[in-house]
């Protein structure tokens, strides 16, 4: 909190910032309060409403980590939403500078009882119950939040490099977190999971393009749209497909399906089968393959709309993809 001191001036932008934190504390507080009599099954309600494939793929969780699953992915979830929610960079940093103290908090109390409980907030009460399930690691937490407020500040990647450190920061460390929630410490299950996280964050961005250009922002780096001659002022505009923004998804998606490939060769001493055990964590790859899959149907246009019409396939390639153990 930053408290005025008689005598001290305090710059404006630590007034929107101390503004915005109290303005979210108090709607944290309102909307949790409904959530922390059962937070479990607000955290699942949370992924049935705003991620399908997400709640699809937790059936395949044993059932004893099922509920550390939706906690773990409702706060993926909520951190996700932010930039989209907030009007102002202060809003944001705001609900960050919450998640942050929050995971402080969690963490301190899964080791001491002399420190206070987690905020009651619904996922907060959740990730606590996971954490005492499951060793997961703080630094997974922070890294995810850290990316985050990275997005407020930079919402467009220059270089592919700068789009797959974001994306090792977010999608792939929630995967770590998966496979800890899982027990399955493995250099082979982490490499795979890092290369599945970038495809999987990048896939994320091509499906949803339009929503993201529609509030004027350019997902594919920089330097393929350059490369391909793509005009980002008239997508941005007109919203609509072109030879060289077609050009420049075929190449982000490729770098993305290369990623894909990467995480499926590290199995090839196994002939491609993953670890059962293992197995819920990377059946999400599944849903990676098959938007690639309509992408290239499309002629990687993204404002084809059959890109966000639900595939009837999905759960049955899910289904097969997990007890063939292969993705």
């Amino acid at each position: 909190m930053i408290c005025r001191r008689v005598g001290v001036s305090v710059r404006p932008w630590q007034r929107n910032h101390a503004t915005a934190l109290r303005s979210f504390s108090a709607s944290a507080r309102i909307r949790s309060e409904a959530g922390t009599s059962n937070p479990i099954e607000y955290c699942k309600d949370l992924v049935r409403k705003h991620d399908y494939e997400g709640y699809l793929v937790s059936r395949f969780y044993p059932r004893r980590y099922q509920s550390a699953y939706y906690a773990l992915r409702a706060f993926y979830i909520e951190l996700s939403m932010i930039q989209e929610a907030v009007s102002q960079t202060p809003l944001g940093q705001a609900r960050l500078m919450f998640w942050r103290d929050a995971v402080k908090d969690i963490f301190a109390v899964s080791h001491s009882l002399l420190y206070p409980r987690p905020p009651r907030h619904p996922i907060a009460l959740g990730l606590h119950e996971a954490t005492q399930r499951s060793r997961l690691a703080p630094y997974h937490f922070q890294r995810i939040i850290e990316a985050r407020e990275q997005e407020l500040h930079a919402q467009s990647h220059l270089t592919v490099e700068s789009a797959t450190s974001h994306a090792e920061s977010t999608a792939s460390t929630f995967l770590y977190l998966l496979l800890s929630l899982l027990n399955l410490p493995s250099a082979t299950l982490s490499h795979a999971a890092s290369h599945l996280g970038v495809a999987q964050s990048f896939t994320t961005l091509l499906r949803a393009f339009p929503f993201h250009a529609s509030k004027g922002m350019m997902v594919i780096p920089a330097e393929l749209t350059a490369k391909h001659g793509v005009n980002q002022q008239e997508v941005l505009t007109k919203g609509t497909t072109s030879k060289a923004l077609e050009d420049a998804v075929y190449a982000f998606a490729t770098v993305a399906n290369d990623h894909l490939l990467t995480a499926r060769n590290m199995f090839r001493e196994t002939g491609g089968k993953v670890p059962a055990e293992a197995m819920p964590v990377f059946v999400s790859a599944i849903p990676v393959g098959l938007i690639l899959e309509r992408l290239e149907e499309v002629n990687f246009n993204v404002y084809d709309r059959r890109l966000r019409v639900r595939d009837w396939k999905l759960a049955y390639r899910v289904w097969r993809g997990y007890y063939k153990r292969d993705f």
